[in-house]
């Protein structure tokens, strides 16, 4: 998981000014993972974001796979960088996670207040899916089996 933030921190070092990383981040948005349209819904909203951003995400096979969308394109470019360090991995991996990546860019410093809110609560939603799937495999593994 570190190599993928380290990488990202990489990419991010060629750029002195923070006008090429936002132009970077806009292209990043066109590597979002599509959200389906049924979950372009009030259902799948983040709250806390000043641009619409809906998330989805699904287990399968004991792995996290995220999917969003945005109104906003560097928005779309922020959760496009989200997914690309917590996709693919477990929930446990998701919550253990520092996402120190966010920091080392200069990322959130250099966002608008509502912004950095924004990103926080993206963050704070994906980490809400890998909890609720961390919390429903340990309750099958918990509820005994009936003897047949």
């Amino acid at each position: 998981m570190d190599r993928i933030q380290d990488e990202i921190i990489e990419e991010f070092s060629v750029f002195d000014d923070w006008l090429d990383k936002y132009d970077y981040l806009i292209g990043l948005s066109e590597t979002l993972p599509a959200i389906a349209p049924e979950h372009r819904t009030e259902q799948y909203l983040i709250q806390g974001c000043q641009s619409r951003v809906w998330v989805d995400a699904r287990l399968d096979e004991g792995r996290v796979y995220y999917a969003a969308d945005s109104d906003a394109i560097i928005t779309k470019g922020i959760i496009a960088l989200l997914i690309r360090v917590l996709n693919g991995r477990t929930p446990k991996e998701i919550l253990d996670t520092e996402l120190y990546f966010i920091d080392a860019i200069g990322l959130s410093a250099n966002l608008s207040p509502t912004r950095a809110n924004g990103l926080l609560a993206m963050v704070k939603q994906m980490r809400l899916y890998a909890l609720a799937f961390e919390a429903k495999a340990e309750a099958r593994v918990q509820t005994p089996k009936k003897a047949e």
